[in-house]
């Protein structure tokens, strides 16, 4: 005999079922550009995170000001292999990709320097980053601008499709501009979606607005994407690492300026900063200048990571070495670079052989400062 109760109970259920259902796909619709997908794949990220570690930047290519850059081979396989003997195990390659295209230069002879650094980074055992440095994404213009970031992020992604994805990984955009955050995040959502078409395995980097700002980072929500490492990059305190640096501005006017900071040599403000932020970093600087707020900065962005469970890398970290000393760089950037290592946050310095180099002169061994050598943790074998 039919069971009419148990037949319209098994309805309701059923009916409940399929609601639930209904419910949880619109759900999942309106927060994909945040909620994870597939868990596991997030434990390559971490590990190729980890593998990017004692990495450093090579700035030749994102040199606009240089009108030689792509005429010449900057680096060769001897300064990767001085690298190698450092104790460097990655190299981000920074490219002005979007300055090159308004000066109508072929994305091809772009690429073939960027072959070039593939192909020694292949023969000496370095992972490569592929930076697209200095584009003209902002809140006007996101909508095309995407679309042409996408555009030359196809063409690299089809060239080196059969490159290791434990090798080669792209870092989608250097330092978004002070945009509205869900602007950028709209952005790097349709670049991360468009290029995840063409490539599944690929990780990524992407930071945060205003310039990967630790801060901007700290109120992101993260990306749906499990392969992604989220970047960010220290130059905490601004008034020390950039003093001089004279595409800043007057804000970093003031030269002289120790680290870690100390009342008896601490240089007068420049009147140039007066009127700038450089007027409050300068005051702000005996509580910023020293060990302990760069550890309590550096554990901004750990804590944001922890509590997403996601990758994390410092891809720049550095001292403008024109004005500083040697001794308060050296000092900095150990200080900097043993904060990562205890926090077990993968780091990059800023840079190989331009104005934040390591080095005393031309890049070598015995132009590497004792304390620059204590701060890299260089042990020559004996």
């Amino acid at each position: 005999m039919l069971n009419i109760e148990n037949t319209k109970s098994n309805y309701i259920i059923l009916s409940k079922i399929k609601l639930i259902r209904l419910v949880f796909v619109f759900v999942c619709l309106a927060f994909a550009k945040s909620t994870p997908t597939f868990a596991q794949t997030r434990a390559i990220a971490f590990k190729r995170a980890a593998s990017l570690n004692n990495g450093i930047n090579i700035s030749w290519l994102e040199q606009t000001w240089n009108p030689d850059a792509l005429k010449r081979k900057a680096i060769t396989i001897t300064d990767l292999k001085l690298l190698k003997i450092l104790g460097f195990k990655s190299i981000r390659l920074p490219v002005a990709f979007r300055y090159y295209e308004e000066h109508n230069i072929p994305l091809s002879n772009v690429l073939k320097q960027v072959d070039y650094v593939w192909k020694l980074c292949r023969q000496t055992g370095f992972k490569l980053v592929i930076d697209y440095h200095y584009g003209k994404l902002n809140d006007a213009n996101y909508t095309l601008e995407t679309q042409k970031i996408i555009k030359t992020w196809s063409t690299l992604t089809i060239r080196y499709a059969n490159a290791p994805g434990n090798q080669l990984i792209f870092d989608l955009y250097n330092e978004p501009p002070p945009i509205n955050p869900s602007v950028w995040k709209d952005a790097a959502y349709n670049i991360v979606t468009a290029l995840r078409k063409m490539d599944k395995k690929r990780t990524f980097l992407v930071g945060a607005s205003n310039y990967n700002s630790i801060y901007e980072l700290s109120r992101m929500v993260r990306l749906a994407d499990e392969n992604i490492i989220y970047s960010f990059h220290f130059y905490e305190p601004f008034l020390f690492t950039h003093q001089g640096a004279a595409w800043v501005g007057n804000q970093v006017s003031t030269t002289g300026v120790p680290f870690p900071y100390n009342v008896e040599n601490f240089p007068a403000l420049n009147l140039k900063a007066k009127g700038t932020w450089g007027k409050t970093n300068y005051y702000q600087y005996k509580t910023d200048g020293n060990e302990q707020s760069v550890k309590d900065k550096l554990q901004i962005v750990k804590n944001w990571a922890g509590n997403y469970a996601v990758p994390i890398i410092c891809s720049e970290y550095g001292v403008y070495n024109k004005y500083a000393r040697q001794d308060s760089r050296c000092r900095y950037i150990k200080t900097v670079r043993n904060t990562l290592q205890q926090m077990q946050i993968p780091g990059m310095l800023w840079d190989y052989n331009g104005n934040f180099s390591l080095f005393e002169g031309k890049p070598a061994v015995n132009n590497l400062p004792q304390c620059m050598a204590d701060a890299i943790a260089y042990k020559p074998k004996k």
